[in-house]
């Protein structure tokens, strides 16, 4: 529990209830105190309120002491008793303006889904894109390529990078695209170079995506996939711009839903 001096403090929770996993962010006073995740599997509910509690025991506070929960995410609607819910794309513009505040373009790109916020000066979304119909521009993709070739999905990126020249797949569709990767791997093409395919694949539907907004730098790339240097470096080569990635990129929608608890929490104040 706090003290009584610290109750006027404003600490918050953001959750992101994503397809694969399930984020937490605690702020005090738009200061992050600790970043909790875990695996959504079957429970969601269940799990969304243990990752909460860990959280909450790791800064040794109790629900009591906070002020706001906000929800966001594709399982938003299995948050455990928020007290108010927000837009993907709304958190991302929110964290992404947060921690680059020259940020005018946001890419967020899941494990299923990706998609691209335009921010004005103030930070507040004024467009937006996604890409929900296919795992093609997203984490899944990946992994369905890493399976194909036989090597785990971590090492994809890296493997990535050793290519000396580029192939191409299709990326319209994830079977699609494995169909390309196994016709590459019968014309004996190396595991680094169908590996960069799947990331310039990767990269043209996204960079596809982004142009249709309109590319306003600084660009900045959130969510699970920011964090594969393969990803990264075909995205930088199909946009021709810098990409700013954040430290934990994968907790940007967590961290702009509890930015937005934060202010909900003073406005009812």
């Amino acid at each position: 529990m706090i003290s009584k001096s610290e109750k006027l403090l404003t600490i918050t929770i953001g959750i992101d209830l994503g397809t694969q996993t399930i984020k937490v962010v605690i702020l005090k006073d738009n200061l992050v105190l600790t970043r909790e995740k875990a695996v959504s599997g079957f429970e969601t509910s269940k799990v969304a309120k243990q990752v909460i509690d860990e959280a909450l025991k790791k800064t040794k506070l109790s629900i009591n002491d906070i002020s706001h929960i906000t929800a966001t995410g594709a399982g938003v609607q299995m948050a455990p008793n928020p007290n108010s819910t927000i837009s993907m794309m709304s958190a991302d513009a929110k964290a992404g303006f947060y921690l680059f505040p020259k940020a005018r373009t946001i890419i967020d790109v899941g494990a299923e889904e990706a998609r691209a916020i335009k921010c004005d000066d103030n930070g507040i979304m004024v467009d937006f894109v996604v890409n929900e119909r296919c795992a093609a521009g997203a984490g899944a993709f990946i992994e369905a390529m890493a399976r194909a070739i036989e090597v785990k999905m971590e090492e994809m990126g890296p493997l990535s990078l050793k290519a000396e020249r580029a192939s191409s797949i299709n990326a319209t569709c994830v079977i699609f695209g494995e169909s390309d990767v196994v016709s590459l791997i019968h014309k004996q093409e190396s595991k680094p170079e169908i590996a960069r395919a799947v990331f310039d694949a990767m990269a043209d539907r996204i960079s596809s995506m982004v142009h249709r907004l309109g590319v306003n730098p600084e660009v900045v790339l959130v969510g699970g996939v920011a964090k594969d240097v393969g990803f990264i470096a075909s995205l930088k080569r199909k946009l021709g711009v810098d990409i700013s990635i954040p430290d934990y990129p994968e907790y940007a929608g967590a961290l702009g839903a509890a930015l937005i608890a934060a202010k909900r929490a003073k406005r009812n104040k």
